[in-house]
C-alpha cells in the first residue's frame, strides 16, 4: 500500500515537500527558526522562497523515498538514520517535533492522495514513520550524551 501511494508522489517530490513543511510551520511555527541561511527565514513565505531550504527540502523527500524503497528491511537504514538523529540533535531539533513531522506527512498524504487516503494507509504509513523515528531518536539521545560527557 505503502508503495503504491507513494509512486506517483515520489516522482515529484519538491511540490508535496513544500506542502509538507508548510503544515509544519502552521503547526509549529517556532521551527522556522532552525532554518537559518544566507537569508533569514522570518517567515514561511521566506523559507519556502530559498533555495537553501528547497534542498532540505528535498533531502527531507529523498528519506522518506529511501524509507518507501526499503520498507521491507528498513533496518538496512539504521545507521543512516541514527546519523540524521545526531544532526537533528546537533542543529537543536528536539524529538517531539518528530511527531510534528510525521503529522505533516500524513497532511501531505491526505492533500495529494485525496480519496485514496484511507485509514489502513494512514496507518501503514504511521507504522513506517514510527520505525524510522525510532532509529532518528535513538540517534538523537546518543548524540546527547556524547556533549554530555
Amino acid at each position: 500500500m505503502i508503495r503504491d501511494s507513494w509512486e506517483s508522489l515520489g516522482r515529484n517530490k519538491v511540490p508535496h515537500g513544500m506542502v509538507m513543511f508548510s503544515r509544519l510551520f502552521e503547526l509549529e511555527p517556532a521551527l522556522l527558526g532552525l532554518f537559518q541561511y544566507n537569508t533569514s527565514c522570518g517567515s514561511t513565505q521566506d523559507c519556502l522562497a530559498s533555495p537553501e531550504f528547497l534542498d532540505h527540502v528535498t533531502k527531507v523527500m529523498l528519506v522518506v523515498d529511501a524509507a518507501v524503497s526499503h520498507l521491507d528491511d528498513l533496518l538496512s537504514l539504521e545507521d543512516f538514520l541514527l546519523n540524521l538523529g545526531r544532526k537533528h540533535q546537533a542543529v537543536g531539533v528536539d524529538t517531539q517535533s518528530f511527531a510534528v513531522v510525521g503529522e505533516s506527512l500524513l497532511y501531505m498524504l491526505q492533500c495529494a492522495l485525496g480519496e485514496t487516503y484511507t485509514a489502513p494507509l494512514r496507518q501503514a504509513w504511521l507504522n513506517m514513520y514510527s520505525v524510522v523515528v525510532s532509529a532518528m531518536s535513538r540517534g538523537w539521545a546518543q548524540n546527547g550524551e556524547h556533549k554530555a560527557d
